[in-house]
């Protein structure tokens, strides 16, 4: 799959891994985990992105964690109008844009954001758009955190190949995810395996 067709097979997803799909899951065990970090390590005024935010559903459990500055980005149109039904309150107080995050975070300012964050978001960039990752860490003021899955679930993340497919419609890329953001300069802080999916946590210099 070509990185085109790689975001409109997201931009137009519908049905099950839909923005309305993940607001029919709501919170899990990773939006525990991030508001476990983020109450560690940042004020509740802290600026926090979300890449690949969907309808929402991690960054309303951040809001009702008392966390006020919430930013989202997602490919999907729909995201906002599941956000703005499920999570009114969110969809009034945070700010929001549609877009991939390949055109959408080179626009903002280094150090941007106190705070960024993906869940099983960044385990779907193409290849050719790997150089989005260096992008995340010059807009991270202060934590980057990874959510992805790394072989925790029994059908996701368990090939030896580079890239494995999920129910045969998308692609799913295995990465080293420490290694990918310690060689670009942050340090991993903490790491913690959930259910599904890896929780690493790192700081800028």
């Amino acid at each position: 799959m070509d990185p085109d067709a790689n975001r409109q097979s997201w931009a137009e997803r519908s049905g099950e891994f839909s923005p309305e799909y993940y607001a029919g899951i709501g919170e899990n065990e990773v939006s525990d985990a991030l508001a476990t970090v983020l109450e560690y390590y940042v004020s509740t005024d802290a600026a926090i992105l979300e890449i690949g935010c969907s309808s929402g559903r991690h960054l309303e459990y951040l809001r009702r964690a008392g966390f006020e500055n919430l930013t989202g980005i997602d490919i999907n149109d729909e995201s906002f109008e599941v956000m703005a039904e499920r999570y009114p309150t969110l969809a009034e107080t945070g700010a929001f844009r549609a877009g991939a995050i390949e055109d959408i975070v080179p626009e903002f300012d280094d150090d941007a954001f106190d705070v960024v964050y993906s869940v099983e978001t960044l385990q779907h960039i193409h290849p050719d758009d790997a150089w989005v990752f260096e992008e995340l860490t010059r807009v991270t003021g202060d934590i980057l955190i990874t959510a992805e899955n790394e072989g925790n679930s029994p059908e996701r993340g368990r090939s030896d190949g580079d890239v494995s497919y999920v129910n045969d419609e998308f692609p799913l890329y295995h990465r080293d995810w420490k290694r990918v953001f310690t060689d670009l300069g942050l340090a991993q802080l903490t790491t913690k395996p959930t259910n599904r999916d890896t929780v690493r946590v790192f700081r800028t210099p």
